[in-house]
């Protein structure tokens, strides 16, 4: 029921583990408009974030095409790619930007919320 509060949403799209489910990702957008029209007018989708992205595996590849073919500029440009480092850091108790901010998953990471930002909507400011 999160997103009868929101007003912007981030999505992750777990790459070639959702892939199977591809005539299914039309729902999200499905989703999003009933909610809109029952609950939250002021509801919309920030962006998509392509996670688990293997350069190595052409279904991640193709993954990515067909998701920003179906959702075009509201997938994100930086994808975060699958990273040892990354899974390694909650068995550590820690998040991936402390236990290693210069991995290659971080890095992204770091892109992606640079990204984001450009994104968020611009407040007004104070008279």
């Amino acid at each position: 029921m999160d997103l009868a509060i929101e007003t912007h949403n981030l999505v992750r799209h777990y790459g070639p583990a959702e892939a199977l489910r591809g005539p299914e990702r039309p729902q999200l957008l499905q989703t999003v408009e009933r909610i809109r029209a029952r609950f939250n007018p002021e509801l919309s989708i920030l962006g998509v974030a392509l996670t688990m992205f293997d350069k190595r595996n052409n279904l991640s590849s193709q993954v990515a095409a067909d998701v920003r073919a179906c959702l075009g500029k509201v997938v994100f440009e930086t994808v975060i790619p699958r990273n040892v480092r990354l899974s390694e850091a909650p068995s550590h108790g820690m998040p991936a930007l402390i236990y290693d901010h210069r991995c290659p998953g971080s890095e992204a990471y770091i892109a992606l919320a640079r990204e984001l930002i450009d994104r968020l909507p611009k407040r007004k400011e104070a008279a």
